[in-house]
């Protein structure tokens, strides 16, 4: 198996080794990151500059490719650029949880999309930024349920969300915001946005936030069309 690794924590980020490790059980990997972090860059890509791509030493036996970009830049060059095909695609493992409606910034989910609109199977792995970099550990656990349940046959983008001790595992779907934040002026015109945890309890376990908030692994399949197909079929008789 051909395996691309990507994140949004940068390609030096301390959680990328041990999962490179984890992954190479797997197949032959390679690894297409940002060179520094670009943590909530959601899928933006640059098309206004050109940026620095180039060879580094990450592991032996392993090409790595250190990108001055986005998440999905770095997807975009692994097909644009390289133009080589990879059976499975990982964007992670994450520091800090990806769920709710706020993955919709998320560069690591946001590489994940970019792979899956290239026809690429593709999951999104994230976690508690206190369980960073252990999150690893979990992989065989995680790895055996989509293999079990044959889910790479099913669907080609997921989004995992590991808590720390967290082993049983759920299907979820979307949940509400679990991250905001709050607009601090720092010093004169200048204002930078401080993160809180907006999370409200619940036990409704097929959430993925209430899922992760309650100690479970959770496994959301995402969809990349973004069409409301009720209100399109609905809408269909309008003239």
């Amino acid at each position: 198996m051909k395996i691309l690794i990507t994140n949004d924590d940068g390609i030096y980020a301390e959680g990328m080794l041990p999962f490179v490790k984890w992954a190479q059980k797997l197949g032959d990997v390679t690894v297409i990151a940002p060179k520094v972090e670009q943590s909530g860059k959601s899928h933006g890509i640059d098309i206004h500059r050109p940026f620095e791509i180039k060879r580094i030493d990450l592991l032996p036996n392993v090409r790595a490719i250190s990108v001055d970009s986005t998440p999905a830049d770095c997807i975009r060059y692994a097909v644009l650029g390289i133009r080589e095909h990879f059976d499975l695609v990982l964007s992670g493992i994450n520091r800090g949880f990806n769920m709710g409606q706020d993955i919709i910034y998320s560069g690591t989910m946001g590489a994940a999309e970019e792979a899956a609109y290239h026809n690429l199977t593709a999951i999104a792995i994230s976690t508690d930024p206190k369980y960073y970099p252990n999150a690893s550990k979990h992989m065989d656990t995680v790895w055996e349920f989509f293999k079990r349940n044959r889910l790479l046959e099913k669907h080609r983008l997921y989004n995992v969300n590991i808590p720390e001790n967290g082993e049983k595992i759920y299907i979820t779907r979307q949940g509400p915001e679990f991250y905001s934040d709050e607009f601090v002026n720092e010093e004169g015109d200048l204002f930078k946005a401080h993160g809180k945890c907006v999370y409200e309890e619940g036990d409704d376990l097929s959430v993925d936030t209430h899922c992760v908030m309650n100690g479970f692994i959770s496994i959301c399949p995402m969809a990349v069309n973004r069409t409301d197909f009720r209100l399109f079929e609905a809408l269909q008789d309008c003239k």
